[in-house]
């Protein structure tokens, strides 16, 4: 079993945010295997299977900075590792649209990450980062400030391509996603 999980925000005021990428991104594989969601584990889940894995597609709705409470209560309770674990979600630090996969890391001054970082106490697990840009103004005000009509048209076909990373992950493995999908 893997666990996919996209950091963002609850409620509607936080929709279509900068910082709720990895939610869209879970929507959109929720979307292509008509998984559904129910409430459980301080969280939004849906069950798909992809490829022949069966995967738990996880939005967490204790907002970004605790997004690891509902992390490793997942963990805990099926009994899986961080090795199990992919986490999508923003990266300021990477141009808008950009996707980069990784293996394992820091949190990169990502606040989810270190709330998942430190719930589970480990840094090995996959993370597939969807870029959006560097603020030019406050950090908050861009985390959390809406995407531009110009910037939606580039993210909706890098949440597109973050989602299929994922099923390439999951299908193919982190070696194959990371050639095919990481940037030059």
């Amino acid at each position: 079993m893997r666990v996919v999980v996209g950091i963002g925000n609850p409620g509607r005021e936080y929709a279509m945010t900068r910082h709720n990428t990895g939610f869209m991104v879970v929507d959109e594989l929720v979307n292509r295997y008509n998984a559904g969601f129910r409430e459980k584990f301080k969280g939004l889940i849906g069950e798909a299977v992809i490829g022949s894995e069966k995967v738990l597609l996880v939005k967490p709705v204790t907002y970004v900075n605790s997004s690891g409470h509902c992390v490793l209560d997942i963990l805990n309770f099926y009994k899986l590792t961080p090795q199990d674990l992919i986490v999508v979600y923003d990266d300021i630090n990477l141009p808008l649209g950009k996707v980069r996969i990784r293996r394992k890391g820091s949190d990169g001054g990502h606040n989810g990450m270190k709330s998942i970082i430190y719930n589970i106490k480990s840094e090995e697990f996959q993370r597939v980062r969807v870029g959006i840009g560097s603020p030019e103004t406050d950090l908050v005000s861009h985390v959390l400030g809406r995407f531009t009509e110009e910037e939606l048209a580039v993210m909706r076909v890098s949440i597109k391509k973050a989602a299929d990373a994922i099923e390439c992950i999951i299908k193919e493995g982190i070696d194959t996603a990371m050639n095919r999908y990481n940037p030059d």
